[in-house]
């Protein structure tokens, strides 16, 4: 009987041991914190429709790395590493999107001209 109740709660306890070795809430919420601030660019008109479709496409392309990894049912370390170092690069990008001298402030599709002073 004592077996059979230690057995009981191992087969219990087994799938969430299962889900921890899955999780990643650290990746999803930097995936979450990443698409708020593309949103939030395109809204702004920091982002051109453009440059939101590409990083945007960054972003699926992380998404699906993750699912890879998690395909499994065990994200390794070596995997958590590749994803965070994925989402360095792809954080980088939107940065440098966010921040370049392309504007769409008048969100008509195209790039606004800078004023030029004479």
């Amino acid at each position: 009987m004592k077996n059979f109740k230690s057995i009981a709660v191992l087969c219990a306890l087994l799938p969430i041991a299962a889900w921890a070795q899955t999780a990643t809430p650290r990746v999803d919420q930097r995936e979450a914190r990443q698409e708020a601030r593309i949103q939030q660019g395109a809204a702004s008109g920091s982002l051109t429709p453009r440059e939101t479709a590409r990083l945007e496409r960054g972003q699926q392309r992380v998404e699906n790395m993750e699912a890879r990894a998690k395909s499994d049912g065990v994200v390794t370390r070596q995997e958590r590493r590749h994803l965070e170092h994925t989402q360095n690069v792809q954080n980088r990008h939107i940065a440098a999107e966010k921040h370049d001298r392309q504007h769409d402030y008048n969100h008509d599709g195209r790039k606004d001209r800078p004023y030029r002073s004479r």
